[in-house]
């Protein structure tokens, strides 16, 4: 079966996505385990990039393998080799192929067989009459066997209730041919499948126990800028680590969050006096960059900078009104100095706005909890 798994490949400058599954290539009577890559606009790598017309023609001539005999060699490249030995496989050249279809049309958003077959038992449920009966199981067989059984994505029941359903009274299922589904196994299939219609009713309007994912307000992008002195009304520029808003740590007074990391990141002592009496936050970068760092900076510099920006917000509850303004937002924040502490456009790990993030928790948290 073939995962979540996410990739991509670059064609005329536009993002193809993609999803990958092992599997054997047979080349020169030696057997490959490598990765088959699926993407969105049918193309399929197995070695080479080809059509799904192509690849389905390199599966029925063993290209891409389905059948492993015993005593084949088979390797992995540079990595490992060996003989199979009564090799077991599951897999056909049809059933790999309709996988493939399967995952083609689940990366364009298209229903797949799993989702036309369920489609059609919500027909069979409003209207049970033997033809939806009988076109639900025709949906059902059209699924690859290898992934019926996660097709109602309940890993307790598997797709027993939905093969009850579709045989119906009397009808034999696909696991169990020599048997008959009798009444009451058909009842708790009907029981199962009005259910899981009331769940899925419900799920839009269903809040998970710890809150949504996602955010409910668009993100802020908090862009760079170099402001010289506090203002009046400064907006989310007050975010800005280089916003001139004294914090006191320990015994020394810094001019800016800015001021006070780049003073904590140098070794020597004259270094760091010249950092906190720069003229502004990127000035104090500046001198900071031409001594030599504290040892050991890059692994404890993220927990400085939490400590840092957690000051100014508790040392400036007007600052804290506008971070407390933003919501529950996403908070991107522009860097050009560093792909680390910026977003940057997508490239970077924007660990300011997450610690800008988190400390608006811990803010909105102290204010509940004194309620």
């Amino acid at each position: 079966m073939i995962g979540k798994r996410i990739t991509h490949r670059t064609a005329d400058g536009v993002r193809v996505p993609g999803t990958w599954r092992h599997a054997f290539i047979c080349n020169g009577g030696s057997y490959f385990l490598t990765d088959l890559f699926i993407y969105a606009d049918g193309l399929v790598d197995c070695w080479e990039l080809v059509t799904l017309d192509e690849f389905e023609r390199k599966l029925r001539r063993g290209w891409v393998a389905t059948s492993l005999p015993d005593g084949g060699r088979a390797s992995a490249h540079h990595l490992a080799s060996w003989t199979f030995g009564e090799p077991r496989t599951w897999l056909t050249p049809e059933l790999l192929l309709a996988e493939v279809r399967d995952t083609i049309d689940a990366l364009n958003g298209r229903p797949d067989s799993t989702d036309r077959c369920l489609a059609a038992v919500d027909v069979f449920m409003a209207d049970r009459t033997e033809d939806n009966r009988a076109a639900a199981r025709a949906a059902y067989l059209a699924v690859p066997e290898t992934v019926r059984h996660y097709a109602l994505g309940d890993m307790d029941h598997r797709d027993l209730p939905l093969q009850a359903l579709v045989a119906g009274p009397g009808g034999r299922t696909e696991d169990e041919p020599g048997e008959t589904v009798t009444q009451e196994e058909y009842d708790e299939a009907v029981a199962y499948f009005e259910d899981r219609e009331r769940w899925l009713a419900d799920a839009p309007s269903r809040v998970p126990a710890d809150g949504p994912a996602e955010s409910f307000a668009p993100a802020v992008k908090i862009y760079q800028s170099y402001p010289q002195r506090a203002l009046e009304d400064p907006g989310k520029r007050a975010l800005r680590n280089g916003y001139p808003a004294p914090i006191t740590v320990g015994d020394v007074t810094y001019p800016s969050v800015a001021h006070a990391y780049w003073a904590r990141s140098v070794a020597d002592p004259q270094a760091r006096a010249e950092v906190v009496a720069a003229e502004s936050g990127a000035k104090a970068r500046t001198v900071a960059a031409a001594a030599m760092r504290r040892e050991g900076w890059e692994q404890v510099r993220t927990a400085v900078m939490a400590r840092l920006v957690r000051a100014k917000y508790e040392q400036h509850p007007d600052l804290a009104a506008i971070l407390l303004a933003t919501g529950d937002a996403t908070l991107l924040y522009d860097d050009a100095d560093s792909d680390f502490w910026g977003e940057n456009g997508g490239r970077g790990r924007n660990w300011t706005g997450r610690l800008l993030e988190l400390v608006r928790s811990e803010l909105l948290a102290r204010q509940t909890l004194a309620d």
